[in-house]
């Protein structure tokens, strides 16, 4: 696809773009078992912008959508961009509280979801007082008229596949409000223009030099902006295909590579060592990929490049707030390296004074772009928190590292205290709110711990009140009906007190020096088993 000017890059527009331009040749291939072309994806995008103006969506309503990896996802995506509508994209283990928050700060009017999922919503509806729809993946008769209406999304396909109306949708306009995990407070929503998703997809996409002849493999959640971005926006502008499936399988990964003849795949957290350490199989190297995006790196590179035939790259770094460094093939493989900042963006390494270092001196990565719109608009409705993160007319990644003599990036580890776990952000924030919420926890701390997988644990340090006893076990079964599964810890600390400050901020970093001891208890030791659902 050529390079449209930045006033087209509008998400609906460069869909109907490709779609004239490829017409009935395929885009999608879901689960090999459905195939859509290009021209396909754009009808069905319209009857679902269609469907929502008939019911009352329209330009710059907030719709959360909450459904598993589906082509119902990309319809509801795209239809809602066709008619400037926001969308706010929901992990589908989010539940309670976290789900209420999400939903009612973000102010969806409306909620996409599966029928499945409903029950979720269903449990929270009386503290979301601006939705008044929702829109459900299922059978219709067994939606309850109770409450929130329902309504089925099925029938949108009943809808004109005709162009929808035009709202005068700009490129500057937002496209989504991602939630991105509190750090030292509540999670914050990430307005990302229709201009930010066409320049991170142009970007990553060019830098893995994805050619009309790639079939691009997703098993990553689409409410992820690595999905999103990376694979389906990354393919829709360089002519590619995409296989897509639901979820990440180590038993059945290579067998959909395999027949989806994926030619490209991106693998976030614990993946690329889940496959490492699967057992070898005679078939490792028959397959017909030629790169993988893996992040972080497997821990034996070369192996992994030999056994299972292909290139990896791993050099890059960047946030849901803006891309630092996309990765590159044609750069030459340094280890430990992020890759070579973007021509787009300014990149500095500075101390806490904002002062800047010199070569190989460690501090905070800072960044700013060149051009407007090739970063996050802003964190919704948080102007101190927007204001805070651009200070000095800087954004802060909150991330340290380095640059070596030559200006390639490096990084160190984290200067805030989000956790990552498999491919996860979690607020350490978030994940003590609700542990205090139990009768007998007076304080909490979580930090990350290594994990043997690569990236983190979550090890919770609790304080109980005076008199109180509590097993891990039942602290445990707390947070696993009020969290989402990946966020509950999986080890658990009792002590008489944190490690503080004068002014009595938690200092963590003494937590995490000492790691886990003999007093700490791991519930994958003692087989515990969280509940998914």
């Amino acid at each position: 696809m050529r390079d449209l000017p930045a006033k087209d890059r509008v998400l609906g527009r460069v869909l109907e773009h490709q779609a004239e331009a490829h017409g009935l040749r395929e885009f999608l291939n879901f689960k090999g078992l459905l195939s859509i072309s290009y021209r396909q994806l754009n009808e069905n995008a319209n009857r679902y912008a269609n469907a929502f103006l008939e019911r009352g969506i329209t330009k710059n309503a907030k719709v959360a959508i909450m459904l598993p990896n589906c082509p119902e996802y990309l319809y509801s995506w795209f239809g809602l961009a066709k008619i400037g509508a926001v969308i706010v994209p929901v992990n589908t283990a989010q539940k309670g509280e976290l789900l209420q928050y999400i939903i009612d700060s973000s102010d969806a009017e409306a909620i996409v979801t599966d029928e499945i999922l409903l029950s979720r919503v269903r449990e929270i509806e009386n503290q979301l007082p601006k939705v008044t729809q929702l829109f459900v993946l299922g059978d219709a008769r067994r939606m309850s008229e109770k409450g929130i209406k329902a309504s089925s999304l099925n029938d949108f396909q009943e809808a004109s596949s005709a162009p929808p109306a035009d709202l005068e949708v700009k490129h500057s306009d937002p496209l989504s409000i991602l939630f991105t995990s509190g750090t030292t407070g509540r999670s914050k929503g990430v307005v990302m223009s229709h201009h930010y998703y066409y320049y991170a997809a142009k970007t990553i996409g060019g830098g893995m030099s994805i050619t009309s002849e790639d079939v691009l493999y997703t098993c990553l959640p689409l409410f992820h902006v690595n999905a999103q971005v990376c694979t389906i926006l990354a393919a829709l502008l360089f002519d590619a295909r995409v296989a897509m499936y639901e979820h990440f399988s180590a038993t059945t990964f290579w067998e959909e590579i395999r027949s989806s003849n994926a030619s490209v795949f991106l693998a976030l957290g614990a993946m690329g060592n889940i496959l490492y350490k699967a057992p070898p199989d005679a078939n490792d190297a028959h397959n017909n990929v030629r790169l993988a995006m893996v992040v972080p790196p497997p821990e034996n590179l070369d192996d992994f490049e030999l056994r299972f035939n292909l290139r990896v790259i791993f050099e890059t770094f960047g946030l849901t707030e803006c891309i630092v460094a996309a990765p590159a093939i044609s750069e030459p493989r340094r280890p430990g390296c992020c890759g070579r900042p973007n021509d787009d963006v300014e990149v500095r390494i500075v101390d806490d004074d904002d002062l800047e270092l010199g070569p190989t001196a460690v501090g905070e990565i800072v960044m700013r772009t060149r051009e407007p719109y090739t970063m996050m608009s802003g964190y919704y409705k948080m102007p101190a928190e927007t204001l805070e993160v651009f200070r000095n007319l800087w954004f802060h990644t909150g991330d340290m590292g380095y640059r070596d003599r030559d200006g390639y990036l490096y990084f160190v580890g984290r200067k805030k205290e989000a956790i990552r776990r498999r491919g996860e952000n979690i607020s350490a924030f978030e994940v003590e709110k609700i542990a205090n919420q139990h009768p007998s926890v007076l304080e909490s701390a979580a930090i990350a711990v290594p994990s043997e997988l690569s990236e983190d644990e979550v090890k919770l340090v609790v304080v109980l009140r005076a008199g109180e006893e509590l097993k891990p076990e039942d602290l445990i079964s707390f947070c696993e009906t009020r969290m989402a599964y990946y966020m509950v810890p999986r080890y658990i600390e009792f002590r008489s007190s944190l490690p503080k400050t004068p002014t009595q901020r938690v200092e963590k970093y003494k937590l995490q020096l000492e790691g886990n001891s003999s007093d700490t208890w791991d519930r994958e030791a003692v087989g515990y088993r969280l509940n998914r659902g």
